[in-house]
């Protein structure tokens, strides 16, 4: 099969409360979705959605990027080199921004697909595994966060992740220990701090905290994490400290990686930063950067085929979408995702709440 049409639509959906992201507060979520369209009349659909204040390419920048690789693919053979971590074909779209490289193999990966009859979680690996746990998010005020905590708490969320750094330290610390009281020993605790403290700041939090499963990205100054990780014991995990690093290259003090394709860079190079991670003895914790059903389902399938056991997937920045572009909306906010079900809905893209550009 020859790739024999590309087409490009833009999106603007709805967030169902305002989202603060480094201090900007954003009502909608603008993406692009790309469709590839084989001679045999197969098709692929793939998002590309930049996430402000985190990718360095614009929306804009995206779509010319897109366009652009895709004219330049228009004809050629989809081959199963296409579908391979370690291909000729990741290596050769490298050059291009993440969120890019991420859609295009998206839609690449699933034309693919439905010329060999394989589903996207089949790709990824033989047996994918049919439920994905996912880690349940708190934000907002301190008593929105407990909230939340109980109500995903009695829906049966075995793992919770909290937003912290936008309080003082001290205030973040009581609510950290509150929010432990309330969930009790059973659920695993994970915190967020996205770079938001200094050396002294990240000390005097986690030398007072009792035991959580880890903390993301706590230092301004990620050149000092591990000197902190050495004199206080925290564990600690990386996110935006994985973009642009080679994957062969890793070698490191954290616990746990944070997989966000969108600005990791592509389905590839999130396979070959895992099975890094899974060498090193390193948990990867595959997670989202507020898509829309269409990235999310793919994140869900990366879940179900990454290592031998089930870890909870960051996919409920889902709840946040008061629309979607997929006439079946994936099944979440809900303590796990059937892998199948979202994989098939994920399909259901309608095109009426899409300009074509």
């Amino acid at each position: 099969m020859k790739l024999a049409r590309f087409d490009l639509h833009r999106y603007n959906l709805p967030f169902s409360r305002p989202l603060t992201l480094k201090g900007v507060t954003f009502h909608h979520r603008e993406g692009l979705l790309a469709r590839l369209s084989g001679d045999d009349g197969s098709e692929g659909w793939g998002e590309t959605a930049p996430l402000p204040g985190f990718s360095g390419e614009s929306l804009d920048e995206a779509a010319e990027q897109l366009l652009r690789l895709a004219g330049s693919m228009i004809g050629r053979e989809v081959t199963d080199d296409w579908v391979d971590p370690y291909g000729e074909f990741a290596r050769e779209i490298e050059d291009t921004a993440p969120s890019v490289r991420f859609g295009f193999e998206l839609a690449v990966w699933n034309l693919y697909g439905a010329l060999s009859g394989r589903t996207l979680p089949e790709l990824v690996t033989p047996s994918p595994r049919s439920l994905v746990p996912v880690s349940g998010l708190l934000s907002g005020s301190p008593v929105e966060v407990l909230e939340g905590a109980r109500r995903m708490r009695d829906a049966g969320y075995r793992t919770v992740k909290l937003k912290i750094g936008a309080r003082t330290v001290a205030e973040d610390a009581a609510l950290v220990r509150a929010l432990g009281d309330e969930l009790g020993n059973p659920i695993s605790l994970r915190l967020d701090a996205n770079r938001t403290w200094s050396y002294e700041e990240a000390a005097e939090f986690v030398s007072a905290m009792p035991r959580f499963e880890y903390v993301e990205e706590p230092l301004a100054d990620p050149a000092r994490l591990p000197d902190l990780v050495r004199r206080f014991g925290v564990p600690v995990a990386l996110d935006e400290s994985l973009v642009g690093m080679d994957p062969e290259e890793l070698e490191t003090f954290a616990v746990a990686f944070v997989l966000k394709p969108t600005l990791l860079g592509g389905i590839s190079r999130t396979l070959r930063v895992a099975e890094r991670a899974l060498h090193l003895g390193i948990t990867p914790v595959v997670s989202s950067a507020y898509e829309s059903g269409v990235g999310t389902a793919v994140l869900a399938a990366l879940a179900a085929g990454i290592g031998n056991r089930p870890l909870p997937a960051g996919l409920d920045t889902y709840r946040v979408m008061a629309e979607d572009v997929l006439e079946t909306p994936l099944n979440l906010p809900a303590p796990s995702v059937d892998v199948r079900k979202a994989t098939d809905a994920s399909r259901t893209i309608d095109v009426r709440k899409l300009e074509r550009l």
